[in-house]
């Protein structure tokens, strides 16, 4: 006897677009830790010691900002519709994973102006919301809008025969 699995209108992953590749952050940072220390060097035999410092504190706050980034870029949402359910599942990069669901008859996107940029792209289902995608860009939320938009009407039909 085979199990039949109720179809799949739409199954995607969202990712924020990564930064660049961990050998080429460490390239970066050594260049500039190159040149900090170059001019490091030069300020202390002027008699500038106390800039010194400051360039360290440079190098650092670069590092850490590679860091916090490449940290950044390990969350994801992943969006699946059948006929009877839209499941959201929010990974953040620490902690725990969310999961929302709405039922596809009800929930509605409202898609973000194409001009306003940073405008939030919702799932909208009874009076609550959930912005969903804020890492992508204004076309890419226009385009994930559409497609969410054409599979939802297709599952609504689905459910409806």
């Amino acid at each position: 006897m085979t199990v039949q699995s109720e179809p799949v209108f739409f199954d995607a992953v969202l990712r924020p677009n990564p930064p660049m590749k961990p050998r080429a952050l460490l390239v970066v940072l050594m260049a500039v830790l190159a040149v900090n220390l170059a001019f490091a060097l030069y300020f202390v035999s002027r008699g500038a010691w106390p800039i010194t410092p400051f360039m360290g504190a440079d190098v650092l706050l670069l590092a850490w900002a590679f860091h916090a980034s490449r940290v950044a870029a390990r969350r994801f949402e992943h969006l699946r519709l059948t006929h009877a359910l839209l499941s959201v599942s929010h990974h953040p990069p620490r902690g725990r994973p969310r999961e929302s669901r709405f039922n596809p008859y009800w929930v509605r996107v409202r898609a973000p102006e194409p001009d306003v940029i940073g405008a939030p792209l919702l799932l909208v289902s009874h009076g609550q919301s959930l912005r969903i995608a804020s890492f992508l860009g204004a076309q890419e939320k226009l385009s994930l809008a559409q497609a969410l938009k054409e599979a939802l009407q297709k599952a609504r039909e689905f459910r409806e025969n």
